[in-house]
């Protein structure tokens, strides 16, 4: 059975990977950390090397055997394109996610420079929607690489949302999904932020995802923006629905 997540823009994680490190600001209060080392404090054995790259090959083949189709967020706790996971698995993790056609798998990546390297010498399926993260102006070169590979869902996580992204070059993107940091020390995001990208997503007719205004507390700060949700994604198969 796939692990249910409480991520809004995905039903389900699967994590072939486990530990990262580092690269920018947006991994500063990084939740995946703070879990893995809870985990392994727990005595949980996939992360008895705490938050260390390693590898999972016992669980790649999962979701092959999940017989209800899947919104499938890949590596949560990880990222796939981090220098010390090996192309040759990288490689595998894309043919079970060509095998298990059944299946959405989102993919995200801060390392968007190895990504474009890798990326002629992968298989896209159709049913792999690849991102990147940008939580400010500093970091935005990663769209540009995104809109190099050969991916045919690519999408946006503005998460941590850090500062103001004017002007963006949304060109070949589908998706945005935007949201603020939660937890201990986040930072706060100016709703001015959010409705600029907002509007810039309606021009350009790309759905538009708003995740959680973030803070200590995110239950309580909710996920409204002008006073609804917007939780519009790119065409899934019949099949799927995140919002059952």
């Amino acid at each position: 059975m796939a692990k249910a997540s409480r991520i809004e823009w995905t039903s389900s994680t699967w994590n072939p990977i486990t530990g990262c490190s580092r690269v920018s600001a947006g991994c500063d209060h990084c939740y995946a950390e703070r879990m893995a080392r809870r985990l392994q404090g727990m005595g949980v054995p996939k992360y008895k090397n705490g938050f260390e790259v390693t590898l999972h090959p016992q669980v790649l083949e999962a979701p092959l055997r999940w017989k209800k189709p899947q919104v499938v967020f890949v590596n949560s706790m990880s990222d796939i394109c981090h220098e010390k996971v090996p192309f040759e698995y990288v490689q595998q993790i894309f043919e079970v996610m060509r095998r298990a056609e059944q299946h959405v798998f989102q993919i995200l990546t801060k390392r968007s420079g190895r990504l474009l390297d890798m990326s002629p010498r992968l298989c896209w399926p159709g049913n792999v929607w690849m991102g990147v993260t940008v939580e400010n102006t500093h970091y935005r070169y990663r769209i540009d690489h995104l809109r190099k590979i050969g991916a045919k869902v690519k999408w946006l996580s503005l998460e941590p949302l850090l500062g103001p992204l004017p002007d963006l070059n949304l060109a070949g993107i589908d998706w945005v999904a935007v949201g603020g940091e939660s937890g201990p020390g986040a930072r706060p995001m100016r709703e001015e932020w959010v409705l600029d990208i907002q509007r810039q997503c309606q021009k350009l007719d790309i759905s538009f995802f708003f995740k959680q205004w973030g803070g200590v507390n995110k239950k309580k700060t909710g996920r409204l923006l002008l006073d609804r949700t917007w939780d519009e994604t790119p065409p899934m198969p019949p099949q799927l629905s995140l919002f059952e």
